[in-house]
C-alpha cells in the first residue's frame, strides 16, 4: 500500500469518525445551551484538549513549525509566549470565568463581558460584539481552510481549490449535526492527534538533523532577535511576547471555561492543558529547526512539516502520521465556526433570542459563514501565521480588556465600553494595515494596552 493510499484510508475513517461524533451529539441538544454550551456538563479531559487545540489549531503545526524553519533559533520567543498565554488563561481565568458564567446563565464571552447593567445599551454593544467576531473569526476559519488546502495538495497532489472546499465541506457538516458537543469532543480528538505528531515527527527529525553536525549547527545559529539592533530587537522580543496576551479575549477558547461541569473538571483540564502545551509548542519548535537543517529549499516554511513526515518515516507510520495533521488541520475551525454563529443566533437578538430557534438559526449562521471563509481562503491570498495572528490580536484585543474588567468588579459606562471594544479591534485593524514593523510589536501589544488603558482609566467600583 502506497503512502497516499494510507493517508487517504486513514483519513476516511478519521471523517467517518467526527460525522459520527457529529450525529451521536445531536441526540444530546435539546435546547440553545446544549448547543451552544453543552449544557454547562464538558468533562475535564475534553475541556482541557479541545480547549488546547481551538487555541492552537493549524497556526501550530504549520505556522509554529514554518516560523521555526524560516527564522532559525529566534523562533523560540514563540515558546514562552504562548506557554504563558495557556498559564493566563487557565490559572487566572477560567476559575474566574466559569463561576461567573454559572452565576449569571450566560451562554456567550459577549453576554459575560457585556452585563444587564448595561442596560438599554446592551443590546446595541452586543451587536457590535457579534460584527468584530464574525469580521475576525472568517479570516480565522480561511486560515484554517488554507492549512487543510496545503495538507491535502503537499500530500495527494490535488489543486489547492478542491483541497479547500473538501476540508471546508467536512468541517461544516459535523458542526452542524452536533454542535458544542460535537465541537469539544472532535477537538480533544484532534488534541491527541497533533500531541501524537508532535512526539514522534521531531524526534526523528532531530535524530536524523544531529547525524550532519555542521547543518544542525547552522541551523541553531543566528541571532536570538533575528538579526534587529537594539530597540529594534526588542520590539522583536515585545511583540512576539505579545501572542500570549491575546488568549483571554478569545470567545471559541474561553467558552471552555464557561462549559466547565465543576471545580474538579476545572483542575483536570488545567493539568491537561498546560501539560499538552510543553509538549506540542516544544515538538512543533523542534521540528521547525530540524527541518531548517535537513532542507535548505523548502519553497513554503509552512510545508516543512509534510516534507519532513514523508522523507523520514516510514510509509505506512507516515501515512498515519499525516492522516492525524490533515485531520487535526480539517477539524480547528468548529470552534470559530460555532463561536460566530452563537454571536449572532444569541446575541445578536439579546433578550428576544429563543432557546427553541437559536439551534436552527445558528446552523444558517455556519452555513453562511464557512463559504464566505472558503472564498477568502480561495480567492485572498495570505499565510497561514499572519492570518491567524491578525484575527487572534483583534479579538483578544477587544475582548480582553472587557473580560478583566468583568473579573476584576469593574463597571464601565455603556460608552467606555464601546470604546474598549472599537479601540482594541479597531487599532489592531489599523496597525495591521500599516507597514509591519519589526516583531509586529505595535499591532501586538498598542490596540491590546490601548483598550486596557481605557477600561482602567473610567473604571468604577462594583457596589
Amino acid at each position: 500500500m502506497t503512502r497516499e493510499t494510507t493517508v487517504l484510508y486513514t483519513l476516511l475513517a478519521y471523517n467517518v469518525l467526527l460525522i459520527g461524533i457529529g450525529v451521536w451529539a445531536s441526540r444530546r441538544n435539546r435546547d440553545a445551551h446544549d448547543f451552544l454550551l453543552a449544557g454547562g456538563k464538558l468533562g475535564g479531559w475534553v475541556a482541557g484538549l479541545s480547549a488546547s487545540a481551538s487555541s492552537s489549531s493549524a497556526w501550530t503545526l504549520l505556522g509554529v513549525s514554518g516560523a521555526a524553519y524560516a527564522w532559525g533559533i529566534s523562533a523560540l520567543w514563540l515558546f514562552p509566549a504562548t506557554l504563558g498565554g495557556f498559564l493566563l488563561n487557565w490559572l487566572v481565568i477560567a476559575p474566574r470565568l466559569r463561576r461567573l458564567a454559572r452565576e449569571g446563565g450566560e451562554l456567550t464571552l459577549s453576554e459575560v463581558v457585556l452585563p444587564a447593567s448595561l442596560g438599554t445599551a446592551r443590546l446595541p454593544l452586543l451587536r457590535v460584539s457579534a460584527l468584530i467576531i464574525c469580521f475576525c473569526f472568517l479570516f480565522y476559519i480561511a486560515a484554517q481552510f488554507d492549512g487543510a488546502g496545503k495538507a491535502f495538495a503537499a500530500n495527494f497532489g490535488w489543486s489547492q481549490e478542491a483541497s479547500v472546499l473538501i476540508g471546508a465541506g467536512i468541517v461544516m457538516l459535523y458542526t452542524l449535526v452536533g454542535g458544542f458537543w460535537a465541537v469539544s469532543v472532535t477537538d480533544a480528538l484532534q488534541a491527541l492527534a497533533m500531541m501524537l505528531v508532535a512526539v514522534v515527527l521531531p524526534v526523528v527529525a532531530v535524530a536524523a538533523a544531529s547525524a550532519t553536525p555542521a547543518a544542525w549547527d547552522a541551523a541553531l545559529s543566528g541571532s536570538i532577535v533575528r538579526d534587529q539592533p537594539g530597540v529594534l530587537g526588542i520590539a522583536f522580543v515585545l511583540g512576539t511576547l505579545g501572542i500570549g496576551l491575546g488568549y483571554p479575549g478569545q470567545p471559541h477558547v474561553v467558552n471552555r471555561f464557561m462549559a466547565l461541569s465543576d471545580e474538579a473538571a476545572l483542575r483536570r483540564g488545567r493539568a491537561i492543558a498546560i501539560g499538552w502545551a510543553l509538549v506540542v509548542y516544544t515538538g512543533m519548535l523542534a521540528l521547525g529547526l530540524a527541518a531548517r537543517a535537513l532542507y535548505a529549499t523548502v519553497p513554503d516554511g509552512e510545508q516543512a512539516l509534510f516534507v519532513a513526515a514523508s522523507a523520514l518515516l516510514p510509509p505506512v507510520i507516515g501515512g498515519v502520521a499525516l492522516a492525524a495533521v490533515l485531520s487535526a488541520i480539517m477539524s480547528t475551525a468548529d470552534s470559530q465556526l460555532l463561536a460566530a454563529a452563537a454571536a449572532v443566533a444569541h446575541d445578536w437578538r439579546g433578550e428576544n433570542a429563543s432557546a427553541e430557534d437559536a439551534p436552527r438559526l445558528a446552523r444558517v449562521v455556519v452555513i453562511a459563514l464557512a463559504s464566505t471563509a472558503t472564498a477568502i481562503a480561495l480567492f485572498v491570498p495570505a499565510d497561514i501565521f499572519s492570518r491567524v495572528l491578525f484575527a487572534w490580536h483583534a479579538l483578544g484585543s477587544a475582548f480582553g480588556p472587557l473580560l478583566v474588567a468583568r473579573l476584576c468588579d469593574w463597571q464601565l459606562t455603556p460608552s467606555a465600553t464601546l470604546a474598549v471594544l472599537l479601540g482594541g479591534f479597531g487599532l489592531t485593524v489599523v496597525a495591521n494595515a500599516l507597514p509591519n514593523t519589526p516583531g509586529d510589536w505595535v499591532e501586538r501589544l498598542l490596540p491590546l494596552g490601548v483598550a486596557l488603558s481605557i477600561a482602567f482609566t473610567t473604571r468604577r467600583r462594583a457596589a
